[in-house]
């Protein structure tokens, strides 16, 4: 269920719907704070954002951080988990493929 369903001050969970600015591969993306890595991604259209030695592209696969399919590299940091890390304000994330190691 969305906060967006509630009024701003009646939302039960206590969302803010603060917008961030994140960049991935220097495209400038906006989420709201409290999103995924893979939740501010999905929510910009993007079902992918790391590729195989194939060539096949991977994005989320399980959600829940068990599988290592949406790894990315955020703040210099290589594979972190889309799903499991929290989008920062300011978050400079690159895209990996198996070709440059990650």
């Amino acid at each position: 269920m969305s906060g967006r369903l509630f009024p701003r001050g009646k939302d039960p969970v206590g969302r803010t719907d603060r917008p961030i600015r994140i960049s991935v591969d220097g495209e400038p993306l906006t989420g709201i704070a409290g999103q995924s890595v893979a939740g501010v991604l999905l929510a910009a259209g993007r079902s992918s954002w790391r590729t195989t030695r194939s060539g096949a592209p991977r994005g989320v696969f399980c959600g829940i951080g068990a599988c290592f399919d949406c790894v990315l590299t955020v703040n210099d940091v290589p594979d972190v988990r889309a799903c499991r890390r929290p989008a920062a304000d300011g978050d400079e994330i690159r895209t990996q493929s198996r070709e440059d190691g990650g």
